[in-house]
């Protein structure tokens, strides 16, 4: 047991070497580059070599089989009824395909992104109201492996009026990672998208993060995508509405998207550190709109 917990350790280290004590900024943008070379013969090679890393790859669900850049690939559509979409009222679905983090009810204004590296809300959203808003409500942070289908969808039916944009840095969000460096998430690229939902009293507000790899961001609503190279507003105004399920965006590689939601919202049922979720199943639940109780504020010390 000793030798193998030493093993697990080394493994560990090694992995955060790889893909943190690097050019950061200069890999990403490298990636960027030469996922979006348009070659099929380049492209089958260097997929071969990626599902040698990442052998949960699976290409069944796609709407295409074949690709001209690794770009296409990590941004890939799928076949439709891939994903049925959890059409209850009182559900807020997830908005992507994920394994799910570090996730519960907020004490006060405090979450997680590992055990024992706790971080402010105003930390990662630098907007107090936002910070108040969602202080003792709901949060799920939602890891997107970069075998996993990468667009990202609207979890209620909801408006979006600006996207914050916030630059930084682009270290990786793996397990490894967030259990060595204090406020990651909060030290990454990211950006910070509120919610209006259309019908119920609750607000949400998802936070997708960049890492390294994967700084680039599209959104449907904006015009320009959000990454290393942009160079306009932070504050970027919109005009959006959309349908539960409705995709919003994607992301080039694959990340992480913080989910806040106000205090009528729950975790539903099954929801838990480790599992993996699919876009359109049930991430939270609006407890007054289905009769339920409020989940005690004892439980956020669950995930501590």
């Amino acid at each position: 047991m000793a030798t193998a917990l030493r093993h697990l350790s080394q493994q560990e280290q090694l992995n955060f070497l790889l893909t943190n004590r690097v050019p950061r900024r200069a890999l990403t943008q490298f990636m960027g580059w030469y996922s979006r070379i348009e070659s099929p013969a380049l492209t089958r090679l260097s997929m071969a070599a990626w599902q040698l890393l990442a052998d949960d790859l699976n290409l069944d669900e796609a709407e295409q089989r074949e690709f001209s850049s690794l770009h296409a690939c990590f941004t890939r559509r799928l076949k439709p009824g891939m994903r049925p979409l959890d059409e209850r009222p009182e559900v807020m679905v997830s908005p992507c395909d994920a394994v799910v983090g570090e996730c519960g009810p907020i004490a006060g204004t405090t979450v997680f992104q590992a055990k024992g590296f706790p971080y402010e809300i105003g930390d990662l959203i630098p907007d107090r109201g936002l910070q108040e808003k969602y202080r003792d409500g709901c949060y799920a942070t939602l890891r997107l492996k970069s075998s996993m289908y990468h667009r990202f969808h609207a979890p209620v039916d909801c408006t979006v009026e600006e996207v914050r944009y916030i630059s930084g840095d682009t270290w990786n969000v793996n397990p490894v990672a967030l259990k060595r460096v204090e406020k990651l998430y909060c030290r990454n690229e990211r950006a910070v998208v509120p919610l209006t939902q259309l019908d119920g009293p609750g607000d949400i507000c998802l936070v997708p993060v960049a890492a390294i790899l994967v700084a680039s961001m599209k959104f449907h609503c904006l015009p320009d995508e959000l990454d290393l190279k942009y160079r306009g507003p932070n504050r970027i105004p919109c005009h959006a509405q959309y349908r539960k399920g409705e995709e919003m965006g994607y992301f080039q590689h694959g990340s992480t998207i913080i989910v806040f939601a106000t205090s009528n919202y729950a975790l539903a049922e099954g929801i838990e550190q480790g599992r993996t979720i699919r876009m359109g199943q049930a991430l939270m639940t609006d407890t007054a709109a289905a009769g339920l109780a409020p989940l005690p504020m004892e439980a956020a010390t669950l995930t501590v």
